[in-house]
């Protein structure tokens, strides 16, 4: 089977992550989210701490906010006073990303995978949302707090996920015009979601579809 990435943007309680994880299992293939600042770690040497440090100090503060600095494939050479930049880290996690499209088919979460892996052959780019109501109850119970609780953590999550996405990509992060699919998880079970997925693979790429296990 030719390589093929599904590049996955969601909105925080639409089920990205449950749906991926059976995309990742139907096709044997791995999931990166988290896991890719390991790698990235070992690309430039930087310690996995010092980027998980910045991935959630970004998190809290007003960078992504005020200022904007589009993705454009260079990296910060050791030598200069910002080799550890969170503009750094991200092209190092852009670098792997690319590595990994060009040596194995996978299923990435979040990181602007969309945008990185815009100029490459069969990127599956897929936005997953669903009413905020339906994200809200769904969250309370993942995390086993209240529904107030949830609402408050999603809209902070979401609103740190478009900053992001802007800072790194000079897009909207919500603009469907970003994506080959759109796919409101409401009312659809993860299997259904991610059926639905493998069709559009299929259609688009002619990756073949696996048998439901």
């Amino acid at each position: 089977m030719e390589r093929f990435v599904i590049a996955i943007t969601r909105t925080c309680g639409s089920g990205a992550t449950s749906i991926s994880e059976i995309l990742a299992d139907q096709y044997g293939i791995d999931m990166y989210d988290r896991k890719l600042l390991s790698l990235a770690s070992e690309e430039s040497g930087i310690s996995e701490a010092l980027f998980a440090s910045v991935d959630e100090h970004v998190k809290n503060s007003l960078l992504y906010r005020v200022s904007k600095k589009v993705y454009t494939g260079e990296l910060i050479p050791p030598e200069s006073g910002n080799f550890t930049s969170d503009v750094n880290l991200f092209n190092y996690q852009a670098k792997v990303l690319k590595e990994l499209a060009n040596r194995e088919s996978y299923i990435c979460i979040g990181r602007a995978c969309d945008y990185i892996l815009k100029d490459f052959p069969n990127v599956l780019k897929v936005f997953i949302y669903a009413p905020k109501e339906c994200c809200v109850k769904k969250e309370a119970r993942r995390q086993g707090i209240t529904e107030k609780e949830a609402e408050k953590y999603i809209s902070k999550t979401d609103k740190y996920r478009r900053a992001y996405y802007k800072y790194h990509t000079g897009r909207e992060w919500e603009d469907p015009y970003n994506y080959d699919l759109c796919l409101n998880t409401e009312g659809l079970t993860y299997v259904q979601c991610a059926r639905l997925i493998e069709v559009q693979l299929a259609e688009r790429f002619g990756v073949e579809i696996p048998q439901e296990t």
